[in-house]
């Protein structure tokens, strides 16, 4: 199928209208999706720029930026005199997340899960295959993070370095470039999550002991240990998050969602 070069009303009108900041990304996202969930399959011609422009409620500008993003992640082509076209599927694709993915409190318990996800076996391969001088590293990366604190800072550049730390304790160089890549986005959710602790003492305290757990676990090479050190501070950090009223705990989100229980109904 060869998308119409020109926009019906009907499509105009289905079209999002995107308002907010990062238009270029939030275009981007959209079209993407389109492309992944089949509504553009290869070989499909876009709607001129103009017609993007006027589809989507932003300017031209904005809308050459979202296929320059697009042309480069390898989803679309261009063909001198024809148009810009849906490219044939690609053995590889850059990784990339939804940039939405930071502006809100539930895409911070996302990246919080994702962090669970990945930290626990890579603290668990710290534990077997650090040398002295990684331990050495990991406890003055501690130690820089109380630093930062003390001088008023946030310590979540020290705290981003303590983890990026433990990647390169782990003896995977590939860890080390995942953790660079989702640096963009955990740095977003830990301004919030470090902001939160910095509100109460015993917070702080207890992502000190946490954070120590980890090293002290990695020093003595106990990967079940340091698995379960690195799962459990992630654990807590969403705990905190809800503690601290930042989100909603999960049961009482629930509750709010759900419908009201007519009089007479079994609780």
């Amino acid at each position: 199928m060869i998308i119409s070069s020109v926009a019906t009303p009907r499509e105009a009108a289905a079209a999002p209208r995107l308002v907010a900041d990062r238009l270029s990304d939030r275009l981007a996202a959209y079209l993407a999706g389109q492309i992944d969930g089949g509504v553009l399959v290869p070989g499909d011609r876009l709607p001129t720029e103009p017609e993007l422009a006027a589809a989507h409620g932003v300017s031209r500008t904005v809308v050459r930026e979202a296929v320059h993003q697009l042309r480069s992640q390898g989803l679309l082509v261009s063909r001198q005199g024809s148009g810009v076209y849906v490219a044939p599927p690609a053995l590889h694709r850059p990784l990339a997340f939804d940039p939405t993915v930071l502006e809100s409190m539930a895409a911070v318990v996302q990246i919080v899960e994702v962090r669970r996800a990945v930290e626990g076996e890579i603290a668990a391969l710290a534990a077997q295959r650090a040398t002295r001088a990684q331990i050495v590293a990991l406890r003055r990366a501690l130690a820089a993070i109380d630093a930062a604190v003390k001088a008023g800072g946030d310590g979540v550049a020290e705290d981003l370095a303590f983890h990026r730390a433990i990647a390169d304790a782990s003896g995977n160089p590939q860890f080390a470039l995942l953790l660079g890549f989702l640096e963009q986005y955990l740095r977003e959710a830990m301004r919030v999550t470090r902001g939160n602790e910095a509100r109460y003492e015993e917070f702080m305290d207890e992502v000190r002991a946490e954070h120590l757990a980890i090293v002290d676990a990695i020093a003595a090479h106990d990967d079940k240990a340091a698995r379960r050190a690195a799962t459990e501070h992630m654990r807590q950090a969403a705990r905190r998050l809800e503690a601290g009223g930042v989100i909603a705990a999960p049961q009482r989100a629930a509750a709010a969602r759900a419908p009201s229980r007519r009089k007479g109904t079994a609780k």
